[in-house]
């Protein structure tokens, strides 16, 4: 992603420590963050997500784009720098190239979580156990349409989100 750092250049840089915390999960930093060098862990809860190493990686962008709270943690695996883009929004309306590189990293992860949910899908389809919802569940995610949905359940209410 080169056409990202190129324009990136000029933005602020936040050096990190390995071991330190980036964007905290249920937090909202309310900027952007661009790999320049080094490794991160994304964590969601204390399971590692990824790990992440690819120069002009974005971090933060479904609380940017979503407005919601971050949805995992990222801390630094190595030492590492990151551009601070800290107007997102007017940075993504006035940079199309990046914006077209953050749809494209978008939909890859979508097809990428698509593909093992119908891997799973097929997989529990058959069940008539509890396992047997994994295929409603499904089904449920992939037509969401608006309104948009809350976290927690009825059982277990997340209070963390607003």
């Amino acid at each position: 992603m080169a056409t990202v750092l190129d324009h990136c250049r000029d933005l602020p840089t936040k050096r990190l420590a390995a071991g330190a915390c980036l964007l905290e999960e249920g937090t909202n930093a309310g900027v952007l963050y661009v790999l320049v060098e080094g490794t991160a862990d994304v964590m969601k809860g204390d399971v590692l997500i990824t790990t992440v190493s690819d120069p002009g990686a974005f971090f933060g962008e479904m609380a940017v784009l979503l407005g919601i709270p971050h949805t995992a943690t990222v801390r630094a695996a190595t030492d590492a720098v990151v551009h601070v883009v800290a107007d997102p929004l007017r940075f993504l309306q006035s940079h199309p190239e990046i914006t077209l590189a953050l749809s494209r990293l978008l939909a890859k992860r979508l097809h990428f979580v698509t593909s093992y949910l119908v891997d799973l899908k097929r997989q529990f389809e058959d069940r008539t156990d509890h396992f047997g919802l994994v295929d409603e569940v499904l089904e449920n995610l992939v037509h969401h349409q608006e309104p948009e949905a809350q976290p927690g359940s009825e059982r277990h209410p997340d209070k963390s989100v607003d």
